[in-house]
């Protein structure tokens, strides 16, 4: 078929199991993409990556697009507040991190290309971003 249509309930939610954080969305399986990894996200005031990890994508790069809210980002040794309409590139191996630190939720899109071994492409930093 030449398109394909996804409800939000039809995407694999990665917060399922931790809601007091907001959802996070993988729209990629529920659309059959071969090319394009696309996720929505909406982080709850206070909450995200501050005081936990970090994380990189050795050879992929993401952009991020801020829908609503501001967000804290990350990137590195730098944290800078990302408000909305804006879109942030990371490139491959910059470690990220994103937090709502606002008194609303703020929601968020994230792009990149498509791996077929997802578990290859991922590694974790602890104590990335200290409370």
């Amino acid at each position: 078929m030449a398109y394909s249509i996804a409800n939000r309930e039809h995407a694999l939610d990665f917060m399922e199991g931790w809601p007091e954080y907001g959802e996070q969305r993988w729209y990629s399986d529920a659309l059959a993409t071969e090319q394009v990894s696309f996720s929505w996200r909406r982080m709850l005031p206070g909450t995200g990556g501050r005081g936990s990890y970090g994380h990189r994508h050795p050879g992929q790069e993401e952009v991020y697009f801020v829908i609503s809210g501001t967000l804290q980002f990350k990137l590195e040794d730098e944290v800078i507040d990302v408000p909305a309409g804006s879109a942030v590139r990371v490139a491959p191996d910059v470690v990220r991190s994103v937090w709502n630190d606002g008194p609303d939720d703020a929601e968020l899109v994230i792009c990149s290309v498509r791996l077929a071994d997802q578990s290859e492409e991922h590694e974790m930093v602890q104590d990335f971003w200290p409370a």
